[in-house]
């Protein structure tokens, strides 16, 4: 079998597949989007990842894939759908999106605890 598709770099699986804009593997449900690594290296910038592995880009929607304490009281449950992420250039104190969550108005998160949806 001929495939033109780069192994899944999870697991190395050969069994690639285009799933709409992005790439998926069967064996371990990994999907990513394929890019030239040479000519988009950027200035030092490296692509920001979700908490599986998925690169995120700006006007993402995400889900937090665990509860969070918010500084000044409440707390953001699991599972709160996210509309429209923006990738900061800068991190600040390790959070790198900034975003409108309902209920809480504009604030900062950490990719790690966010999954695109």
């Amino acid at each position: 079998m001929s495939n033109q598709l780069p192994p899944c770099p999870e697991c190395d699986s050969e069994f690639t597949y285009e799933n709409g804009a992005v790439l998926a593997c069967p064996m371990c449900a990994h999907e990513w989007v394929e890019r030239e690594s040479s000519d988009n290296a950027g200035a030092g910038a490296a692509a920001i990842k979700d908490s599986v592995g998925n690169i995120l880009a700006d006007g993402d929607p995400v889900s937090i894939v665990k509860s969070l304490k918010v500084k000044g009281g409440g707390a953001i449950k699991i599972g709160t759908k996210v509309n429209g992420i923006r990738l900061l250039q800068e991190p600040v104190d390790g959070h790198d999106i900034e975003a409108k969550v309902p209920g809480f108005g504009q604030i900062r998160l950490k990719s790690s605890v966010v999954k695109k949806a």
